[in-house]
């Protein structure tokens, strides 16, 4: 039987999210819910050992519009999100991080803008210093600067963890990403911008939440960012000749 066409599919990648993934099901359900857009919720279980892959399943038999889906390993964040951007039927697919750090408000908005007709929309951060470690509002900021000064692209804010694309267009770019874990979030932004792909960045509040634990390691992923940085300028700077950029 062939599978009915939805408007939305959120992806959800998931590593250990005991803490926040029962809280965030209800916010991301209580705001899609409002909307009359016909949607679902793919979880995508990222070899967890926190017990998250015994509650998620739980909580996807209570909610109609939830799938889970279990990775056999890590594949990372970049290799989850794909998964579920393939398993999505839907015209406009997105993802955003489980702690709901960009709260879940902003997720309709960005999904219109997509069907106003852009490519790729995101959650450009706006911190509140306030409740925000100033260690890591430096490294964002200074990982910006380096994007759009190191590799010419003009663009705010790469990395958030808040993205949402025209499904069908964003499909040939995921083959073109390499890396498969945090620096895919470069990848995904820059090489469709290079592609001369739409891409809208809206001004989105993001609230850290102090009480949950990040991922992120800094001094280690800050290295690895780094190197793939060199690494991926080469690429690009091969494979799309700033004489033939139209940016």
């Amino acid at each position: 039987m062939k599978q009915e066409k939805l408007d939305f599919s959120l992806v959800i990648p998931c590593y250990n999210e005991m803490q926040v993934l029962r809280q965030s099901l209800r916010e991301l359900t209580k705001v899609l819910d409002t909307s009359t857009l016909k949607y679902e919720i793919i979880f995508i279980d990222d070899g967890s050992t926190d017990g998250t892959r015994k509650l998620g399943p739980q909580l996807a038999e209570r909610y109609p519009n939830v799938k889970w889906y279990n990775n056999e390993k890590n594949l990372g964040r970049g290799g989850a999100v794909t998964r579920g951007i393939n398993l999505s039927n839907a015209e406009v697919v997105g993802f955003i991080d489980i702690d709901l750090e960009t709260p879940a408000h902003h997720i309709l908005p960005l999904v219109m803008k997509v069907k106003e007709g852009y490519d790729i929309v995101t959650g450009w951060r706006i911190y509140k210093l306030d409740k925000t470690p100033f260690h890591r509002w430096v490294l964002s900021k200074g990982y910006n600067f380096l994007i759009r000064n190191f590799l010419g692209v003009k663009l705010k804010d790469t990395e958030t963890g808040c993205k949402f694309f025209n499904r069908e267009r964003i499909i040939p770019m995921l083959a073109l990403t390499q890396d498969k874990h945090w620096f895919w979030d470069t990848e995904i932004m820059v090489i469709p911008y290079l592609n001369n792909y739409k891409i809208y960045e809206m001004p989105t509040l993001f609230l850290r939440k102090p009480d949950i634990n990040s991922t992120v390691k800094i001094a280690n992923d800050t290295k690895k960012y780094f190197l793939n940085l060199i690494k991926f300028k080469k690429r690009i700077d091969n494979e799309f000749p700033k004489s033939n950029r139209k940016h």
